[in-house]
């Protein structure tokens, strides 16, 4: 690149050197021209002057010598414009020397740079082999460590998979086991609720009689009214009811609570008792203008079943299919002249699925929904 430069620079040097030759040649042969034609006019005119004067005309020479200066003038003319013209090109020549000195520095410049780049990209791309090499050498080590490692986990793996499945036979059994416990639960649950319930056969449940009764009278008094009230034949035929006992549930008054406790009396005849429920089942039972509600006084996980079944209940007397709520939980209803009974909602939306006629009526999920909220 250096060598090229140096050979254009030589160029523009010899054509400046060549430009001055040609000038002076050209100078040269100007002036041996003018003085060429003087000499052979001074010759033609020393040999042959006598035959001029004799035979040329005197306004020919004159015409000649206008010819003369005027040839002259215009090559004295023809010769400054080409020395400016020359001069012009020689300064341009220079200028564009200039400008080509400036461009070769400018390239130097750039060519030490380029230089000192590849140096520095030279000793950077070693550095990253270097690096590389140390990341590489580190890599081995490190696979080699996970090798160990993976191979270390797949003996505990073996145990461990050796161990679980002796594990999975225990946790078998086990499962078996409670499974089997979770049905004798179920079982004493069953059992236990309903010992419970046939503990409080001869009770009921009086709801809603107000507390500012109990404050001036007995609840057996106020028992034995509320019988007179209602179903007074009870009385003629058996006379005063016997009572085991009566008393407030709970036995603590909350000053929190707006509505009255509820009243439980147990009976000593368990045929009365259920003489009086038939007939609050059959009316509204009062007392002393206030209205109060004779149920039975059963357990409370059995009280929560029968609550279930409150919005289909109340949708099923709608329908006119005469619901009624059998011991524990049993819903029973009149559908086309048959019963039809059931001890879960399920067995009633299954029934509901296969009846369109009732799927559209009853919105099982729906109400059933509803009532888990409330409760």
């Amino acid at each position: 690149m250096r060598g090229a430069r140096a050979q254009s620079n030589t160029g523009s040097k010899e054509g400046v050197n060549s430009s001055k030759q040609q000038k002076k040649k050209k100078e040269i042969t100007i002036d041996s021209f003018c003085t060429g034609n003087e000499q052979r006019a001074n010759e033609t005119e020393g040999e042959g002057s006598a035959k001029e004067k004799s035979e040329i005309p005197a306004n020919w020479i004159q015409a000649l010598e206008e010819l003369k200066m005027q040839f002259k003038t215009q090559l004295r003319e023809a010769e400054d414009n080409w020395e400016k013209t020359l001069k012009t090109k020689i300064s341009h020549l220079e200028t564009e020397n200039s400008v080509l000195k400036a461009k070769i520095n400018q390239l130097e410049n750039e060519a030490k740079e380029m230089k000192d780049e590849a140096k520095q990209m030279k000793d950077e791309v070693k550095k990253m082999k270097d690096d590389l090499q140390r990341k590489s050498n580190q890599k081995e080590k490190d696979d080699q460590k996970t090798k160990d490692e993976i191979q270390s986990l797949r003996t505990r793996i073996q145990q461990l998979e050796s161990s679980d499945f002796t594990r999975q036979q225990d946790s078998i059994k086990q499962n078996q086991k409670n499974e089997n416990i979770e049905e004798n639960m179920k079982h004493l649950i069953h059992k236990t609720e309903d010992l419970e319930n046939r503990s409080r056969r001869d009770n009921l449940r009086i709801i809603g009689l107000p507390e500012d009764h109990y404050k001036r009278k007995s609840l057996d008094i106020i028992l034995q009214e509320i019988i007179k009230e209602n179903c007074p034949e009870i009385l003629e035929q058996e006379g005063k009811v016997e009572i085991d006992r009566i008393h407030r549930s709970p036995p603590v008054l909350n000053p929190q609570l707006t509505t009255p406790r509820n009243v439980i009396a147990k009976f000593k005849n368990y045929q009365t008792k259920e003489k009086i429920l038939q007939a609050a089942k059959k009316k509204s039972f009062r007392y002393q203008g206030t209205t109060v509600r004779i149920t039975q006084n059963l357990a409370a996980s059995t009280l929560k079943k029968r609550k279930a079944w409150n919005t289909i209940f109340r949708k099923a007397r709608e329908l006119g299919l005469q619901p009624r709520i059998n011991y524990p939980a049993k819903l029973t209803i009149f559908l086309q002249g048959e019963v039809w009974s059931f001890n879960k909602i399920e067995e009633l939306q299954e029934l509901v699925k296969k009846r369109p006629d009732l799927n559209r009526k009853f919105d099982v999920q729906a109400q059933n929904s509803r009532e888990s909220s409330k409760g």
